[in-house]
């Protein structure tokens, strides 16, 4: 079961039709005079008069480019030069796409300046705080129309009015809800991915208002008004603009089944599973994506299992990720980062298969949890019907990778009373799970808190960027108080830091 739409999603059926009658018709130059030249333009023509009808643009406003993200990189990068006079500051939010981050790390290595709008632990920018953030030299603002990694639906219709009384153009990134919904008016730039709604890959919109300055920052090509260089992939073309006509027509249906399907999952999740988190704003949300964090779960051990199951589903955890840092998307929300699932539905997906998923979960992160020697309630399988084992076993090969990570459990020591922290009441419990990668850390946090009284404190030492996170979140989970950060060097750590937990709850 294909369960990564927000990654990239099933080719519409529309678009490989299309794709197919396109590679005959309109393979030739469109800049040629001859008649497969023609032919060729008026397909081209004809798809982009499709995309700005669905954008709410003109045709002369929208660029085809070889993808998202290139869409995206060009659009700021073009803006701020075009807008180069005003000043040499931008404003996005925290939580936008990767491609959006290293434009404004290359723009701040370049001298120019960032400002970053906080987001609340739904993932939702405020527009007041984000209109805070505008000065006069503000060349630029970038606010996604819904987040990639939670489904939640941003404010840019507001923070679009407030950055049109500052004079600040604002790009917004609609990959993840172009075709789906509506992009609120006010834009000044808007960049979208075809392979997000079901079109091939290798495509990507920018549209660029009237009006808006802009000056290419790549040398000079008589293509794509200018701003896109080289030769586009008209049949690829043509085969987006029809699967974004299409799945536009029939997304008020398609939104509500799939909404319905994604309720089921946010609700029915942390009843059938143990200390789960679902996150992202219950309300204003996409209505394909449910993200969901399961305490003491190794993110890339549950992956794999789902795959095992027959499941293809994706992550923000550090230890599912090319970089071993947790998602930035997470970070900034706040919320708990390890075993970290985000379900995203293809259109089509039948409610059976949510069901099954629903029937297998419970035993798969119940069966990688099962070596760790925690005391958490057991799944219920009646109250899924009868839900029989998961396909995938979490056995010898999870417990294996969660019991020595980063070189075996962490070790612990106990100091006693009168440490040199004023938090502490009582005995002092110091677990070193320096070189530990999270979960781990977490995991002995639980097995080691009951060891001081209520009142007493528990000092874990860390180095992994997660625990930062993940610790506060947990507190918050198992009504344990967070008392704050320290040098691990307080505590005998060597590097790292140390995290304070003041026992509450028994």
């Amino acid at each position: 079961m294909y369960f990564d739409a927000a990654s990239t999603a099933p080719l519409h059926p529309v678009a490989r039709q299309a794709l197919t009658a396109a590679l005959d018709e309109g393979w030739a130059d469109p800049a040629r005079l001859y008649r497969s030249g023609r032919q060729a333009r008026m397909l081209l023509d004809a798809a982009r008069e499709t995309v700005a009808a669905v954008l709410g643009t003109r045709a002369d406003e929208i660029s085809f480019t070889a993808s998202g993200t290139q869409a995206v990189q060009l659009g700021l990068l073009g803006a701020l030069a075009g807008n180069r006079r005003r000043g040499g500051h931008f404003v996005h939010s925290a939580v936008e796409h990767s491609s959006v981050l290293h434009v404004a790390e290359r723009h701040e290595s370049a001298g120019g300046e960032v400002s970053v709008a906080p987001v609340d632990r739904g993932g939702r920018a405020d527009p007041a705080a984000f209109a805070a953030l505008l000065r006069p030299d503000t060349a630029l603002a970038a606010l996604q129309s819904a987040n990639h990694e939670v489904g939640t639906v941003q404010p840019v219709g507001e923070v679009a009015v407030l950055c049109a009384g500052a004079g600040v153009p604002l790009l917004v990134d609609a990959a993840q809800s172009a075709g789906r919904v509506d992009v609120p008016a006010g834009w000044s730039l808007l960049t979208a991915s075809a392979h997000k709604w079901g079109g091939p890959p290798g495509v990507g919109v920018l549209a660029v208002r009237k009006g808006v300055r802009y000056a290419s920052p790549l040398p000079a090509d008589e293509r794509e008004g200018g701003r896109v260089p080289g030769y586009v992939n008209v049949p690829a073309i043509v085969a987006a603009a029809a699967s974004l006509r299409a799945v536009r027509a029939e997304a008020e249906r398609e939104n509500a089944r799939l909404h319905a399907l994604v309720e089921r999952i946010r609700t029915r999740v942390p009843r059938l599973v143990p200390e789960v988190e679902v996150v992202g704003d219950p309300v204003r949300r996409l209505p394909h994506i449910v993200t969901f964090s399961c305490l003491y779960v190794d993110g890339e051990v549950l992956l794999t299992e789902l795959d095992r199951a027959g499941f293809a589903v994706s992550s923000g955890s550090s230890c599912a990720s090319s970089t071993l840092t947790p998602s930035h998307v997470l970070a900034a929300m706040g919320v708990l980062t390890e075993g970290n699932v985000r379900v995203s539905l293809p259109y089509g997906t039948a409610e059976a298969d949510v069901e099954r998923f629903l029937a297998v979960l419970p035993d798969l992160v119940a069966g990688v949890r099962a070596p760790l020697g925690l005391d958490l309630p057991a799944p219920t399988p009646t109250a899924i019907g009868a839900a029989p084992r998961a396909e995938g076993r979490a056995g010898a090969e999870s417990e294996e990778r969660q019991a020595t990570d980063g070189g075996g459990s962490a070790g612990a020591r106990s100091v006693g009373a009168g440490s040199e922290r004023p938090e502490a009441s009582g005995r002092v419990t110091v677990i070193d799970a320096l070189g530990k990668r999270c979960p781990l850390p977490v995991i002995e946090l639980a097995k080691r808190i009951g060891e001081v009284p209520p009142g007493g404190t528990v000092v874990v030492l860390a180095d992994d960027e997660a625990a930062r996170l993940d610790i506060p979140a947990w507190c918050g989970m198992r009504g344990q108080e967070y008392a704050g950060e320290a040098p691990a060097a307080e505590y005998g750590g060597d590097r790292g830091s140390a995290y304070l937990v003041v026992r509450r709850t028994t």
